[in-house]
């Protein structure tokens, strides 16, 4: 038990720094470009990743989380899913070569035809990576995914800034996404053992494929809602809207979706190791949900409360349209890591189907929020989104508490102090930045000053158990490392 904690806590750690340092040196390069590169340029590249990311699903058709999930992986189910990742990639680009001319006549952008052709090799070149990082993500090795994805990360930044500078505009975003997707394959195949043997079997293609299939269905579900938004924002508004709203996403992205990301990379291994003693999965999926859904409240809460500071601070006043979507949105994305924990205990527990079944149901309930979109505006639109994001909760804790005895009403109790805490927090931040007579960075700083010791203040005296909880885990880690170092 000590062990799997250690082996859990570890992985924690490590895919946290390598979720925050992959979106946060993105973000600090990113805030570079803005100051660069025009909102409708940002939107061109928004309107090329609609149809790339739906597309992009059928390149691992569900397939790394069967090998994630199987305990006994051997060489032909590894070779087996790098080739048809392989083959399967370059159908998919060719797909997306000959209907770049259509895309492009679709939003009238006539730019996006070349622009979806280049950037869509990415497709091809990630498909080289998927089986090394399944690999790693099975022995829970974020230490050396963290390393690849400084070195990546950085390096295409570098590359994204200095084209900026020099005037290429659209393409300098263009070059950095294909520099992150090289750097990181090489790296991958450089730093990590293993190599594909000259062997395709069927009888393993489809038992992983009878698990995959149905979380192919499911994510293609899924990136096909994430995404339709900015779809309908790029048909029926403008470029620079879709840039304005592409630019509120990255900034939500920062603590949700790398709380998600890390949730889902190291919760299903760990998960799945225990999917055979209830009383044990039970224990550690609640700590799991009320600890991070503590954490993902704060931050959250607290980003909506400096929205427009931080905005007008880091990237300039041309992008004060993207606050009200920014505040709208952080509502929305403060659930994304509710949903992925009873998601991933669905898959754990091998309801492949429910999963897509659920998938389906909420994509059917999204219809009115695009439709509410088209016809009242942006704003109205993400407004849905957030009651959308709160059906879903209910939706998904429903079908994966039934499996463990842990409802959704017994998630809500759990979570409900952190989330009313967390809203205290950001109310009183909110108010004082829109007293304050400050410059915008130096309201930020206040505001960020006193979002701190609200917290730690808070915690301390209402002696919040998921505090305690996480308090203690990080000092054990620095205590492990110091006896360690001595």
């Amino acid at each position: 038990m000590s062990s799997l904690k250690q082996k859990t806590v570890s992985g924690v750690s490590w895919s946290f720094i390598d979720s925050f340092a992959k979106h946060g040196i993105t973000f600090i390069f990113g805030i570079i470009l803005a100051r660069l590169i025009t909102p409708r340029e940002f939107g061109l590249i928004g309107m090329t990743t609609v149809f790339v990311a739906f597309l992009q699903p059928f390149v691992t058709s569900g397939l790394p989380n069967a090998l994630i999930r199987k305990i006994d992986c051997k060489q032909e189910d590894y070779s087996t899913v790098f080739y048809y990742n392989l083959v399967i990639s370059v159908l998919v680009y060719l797909i997306l070569f000959l209907s770049a001319g259509a895309i492009s006549n679709f939003f009238d952008e006539p730019r996006l035809k070349l622009i979806i052709r280049v950037s869509s090799l990415n497709i091809i070149i990630n498909s080289f990576s998927v089986v090394q990082n399944v690999i790693l993500v099975k022995r829970i090795d974020f230490k050396l995914l963290t390393k690849i994805t400084i070195i990546s990360v950085g390096g295409a930044g570098i590359v994204g800034i200095t084209m900026a500078y020099r005037g290429f505009g659209v393409w300098s975003l263009v070059a950095k996404h294909l520099t992150i997707g090289i750097i990181t394959t090489l790296l991958l195949w450089i730093w990590n053992k293993w190599r594909p043997s000259m062997v395709f079997s069927w009888k393993s293609f489809k038992e992983l494929f009878s698990f995959g299939s149905k979380m192919l269905a499911s994510v293609l579900l899924n990136t096909g809602h994430q995404h339709i938004y900015s779809l309908v924002i790029g048909k029926y508004f403008s470029a620079s809207d879709l840039g304005f709203y592409t630019r509120a996403q990255n900034f939500k992205k920062l603590p949700s979706q790398n709380i998600n990301g890390v949730v889902q990379r190291v919760t299903y291994p760990v998960l799945s190791s225990l999917q055979e003693d209830i009383p044990r999965l039970k224990a550690a999926y609640q700590k799991l949900i009320k600890s991070t859904m503590f954490i993902t409240f704060i931050l959250m809460m607290g980003m909506a409360a400096v929205a427009r500071p931080m905005i007008i601070t880091l990237i300039g006043d041309q992008w004060l349209p993207s606050v009200i979507y920014l505040q709208l949105l952080c509502f929305v994305g403060m659930w994304y890591p509710l949903h992925s924990i009873n998601l991933n205990m669905l898959q754990v527990q091998g309801r492949s189907d429910l999963f897509l079944k659920l998938e389906i149901i909420k994509k059917i309930l999204a219809v009115p929020a695009i439709m509410i979109g088209i016809l009242l505006g942006i704003e109205a639109m993400i407004i849905a989104m957030i009651f959308n994001s709160l059906v879903a909760f209910f939706l998904n804790s429903f079908y994966s508490g039934k499996l463990i005895g842990y409802s959704s009403f017994d998630q809500l109790k759990d979570i409900l102090p952190s989330l009313l805490f967390a809203l205290g927090i950001g109310s009183i931040v909110f108010i004082i930045g829109t007293l304050l007579p400050t410059a915008d960075y130096l309201t930020l700083i206040i505001q960020l000053a006193i979002a701190t010791l609200l917290f730690f203040a808070g915690s301390e005296i209402l002696n919040f158990k998921d505090y305690l909880y996480l308090k203690q885990i990080v000092t054990d880690q620095f205590s492990r490392k110091f006896n360690g170092k001595r």
